[in-house]
């Protein structure tokens, strides 16, 4: 007899299974009876009817709890397996494992070759292997088993084909088993890949990248983009194992042997009905699905999700978590930016329906108004002021009257700051603060001491081609044109060089003062004559003619 043009022919099965066993002496089975228990060693002696009494070990005659089921003068049936020193050795397994092997032959003897076994390698013979399941030992034939000789097979779980039943013998393949169940695959993938077949398989595992489905006895994946319209999602949050789901075989890899099946290829195509619906401006209802750093996606049911980016939720500039703004499960009005059926896709604003805050804020606020607001933000060229909802720039130049002082100097992101309105621009939607202007000018503050022409102390700061910028006291700087510097030569001038001038000008508003040293001799003169004419005017007439006699 053959078995599938792969077993060797005319092969007698029982007779190598028999030949394999042949290192034991005999396995005759005989009644015998317990004469000792030898607890300390865990076995008894059994009388065989032997020179010398058989050992058996006491695990082969306990029960599930541990208790013993024979004791001392009790018969027990025992197989006979071989010699150890003139010492018989027996065993009470063998015996029950026999007699299941004799009932599964009974009992299978006529509708065995559709029979699959699982069970474990028990051990390895000359002829092959011993598989035991459920009590019932098999033989593996080494041509019929499919494994390298290298290989550690034993105590390995296998699933083999029955394919012979002898009196005492069950002979399995795997080899047989592996045909046909690759043929019976076969069957099942070319049906499913013919005519578009829609079948119901069920879900046996569940990973993050897709679930794996048994359709007819063969697995497939169906990858998490194949599961919804919606784009990949995660296939637990979906479903279980276990669960009966209807798919449709998109492909099949023969190298690999990879079967993909898809859920939503079974399901109608929501993006073409939705392209007949909706257009770009249109204004739906969904529901908030997701929440992600990035944005959220939004469920507009039918197996249809739209993507609301971050910088489409609010108006705010500065928004780090939409998880601020949205809840998962909530029901929100959005405007449809953009719709593409072909790659399915949709971006939605949730702003766009929303108030501009700068169109609130012109109709409230005005120029020159003075308001208070927060900093949000601090950079390298001023501030970003919050006010009503919208930010406006306070420049480092209008935040303080020391010109090297920088907002960063002067405060921190959450400060509150009172600034004034310095201007709107409508067309662009920029707003122009000033801090500065609330605060006394340096200016202004020496102007209350000072007055044109009066003559003042300075150091030299810097020397321009138009003139030189000088320090007064307070730090308040002043010019000193090329033309009003005379008879002083800027070229021959130091950086901190001590010199005097008087003042020529002071101008608040432009925060501007200008100095004259060409202009000091001629108000020296000046001070002279005035210093001789006030004393002349004090001198009495006595004291003149007084004078004139002295000489």
């Amino acid at each position: 007899m053959a078995f599938d043009n792969e077993a060797v022919e005319e092969e007698n099965f029982a007779q190598m299974f028999e030949a394999s066993c042949k290192e034991q002496e005999s396995n005759r089975i005989t009644e015998g009876e317990i004469v000792e228990i030898q607890e300390e060693d865990e076995r008894a002696l059994v009388g065989v009817g032997e020179k010398l009494e058989g050992i058996i070990s006491l695990d082969e005659i306990r029960d599930e709890d541990g208790t013993l089921l024979f004791g001392v003068g009790d018969k027990i049936t025992v197989m006979v397996t071989g010699y150890y020193n003139e010492r018989p050795k027996i065993s009470y397994r063998q015996v029950l494992r026999q007699k299941k092997t004799l009932d599964f032959i009974a009992t299978h003897k006529d509708d065995f070759e559709s029979l699959v076994i699982e069970g474990k390698i028990a051990k390895k013979n000359k002829g092959g292997f011993i598989v035991e399941a459920d009590g019932v030992s098999f033989f593996l034939p080494r041509s019929l088993a499919l494994f390298k000789e290298s290989d550690n097979v034993v105590g390995r779980s296998v699933r083999a084909q029955v394919i012979k039943l002898d009196d005492d013998t069950i002979v399995v393949s795997r080899r047989k088993l592996f045909n046909e169940e690759k043929k019976r695959k076969k069957e099942v993938i070319d049906a499913l890949m013919e005519d578009d077949k829609i079948v119901e398989g069920t879900i046996k595992k569940i990973t993050s990248y897709g679930m794996f489905v048994d359709v007819g006895g063969v697995d497939g994946l169906v990858h998490y983009n194949e599961i919804s319209y919606k784009g990949p999602v995660n296939p637990s949050k979906l479903y279980n194992e276990g669960d009966v789901v209807t798919v449709k075989a998109i492909s099949y890899d023969k190298e690999k042997r990879h079967l993909s099946l898809s859920i939503k290829a079974v399901m109608s195509d929501p993006w073409v009905e939705i392209e007949e619906e909706l257009e770009q401006g249109d204004s739906i209802t969904v529901i908030v699905s997701n929440i992600e750093p990035y944005g959220a996606f939004v469920d507009l049911g039918n197996d249809i999700e739209g993507f609301l980016h971050i910088s489409e939720i609010t108006w705010d500039k500065n928004i780090k978590d939409p998880s601020e703004y949205l809840t998962v499960g909530e029901d929100i009005d959005v405007e449809v930016i953009d719709i593409d059926s072909q790659k399915h896709r949709l971006r939605v604003s949730l702003k766009s329906l929303l108030p501009k805050p700068f169109d609130e804020f012109i109709k409230k606020r005005k120029e020159g108004e003075i308001v208070v607001g927060i900093i949000t933000s601090l950079t390298d060229f001023g501030a970003f002021v919050k006010i009503d909802g919208v930010e406006g720039l306070l420049h480092n130049q209008d935040a303080s009257w020391d010109k090297g002082t920088k907002c960063r100097d002067l405060f921190k992101s959450g400060d509150e700051v009172e600034v004034k309105i310095a201007k709107i621009n409508y067309d662009d939607q920029k707003i122009s603060l000033n801090r500065k202007a609330l605060l006394e000018s340096p200016v202004e503050k020496f102007a209350a001491t000072h007055r044109v022409n009066d003559i003042v102390s300075a150091q030299v700061r810097d020397v321009k081609d138009f003139g030189v910028f000088v320090t007064l006291e307070d730090g308040v700087d002043a010019l000193i044109r090329n033309e009003d510097l005379e008879p002083l030569v800027a070229e021959e001038l130091t950086k901190d060089q001590e010199i005097e001038a008087a003042i020529a000008n002071i101008d608040v508003a432009r925060d501007r003062i200008r100095l004259s040293v060409s202009k000091l001799s001629r108000l020296k003169d000046k001070q002279i004559i005035d210093q001789l004419n006030h004393e002349e005017s004090s001198n009495s007439l006595g004291d003149l003619i007084k004078d004139k006699l002295n000489r």
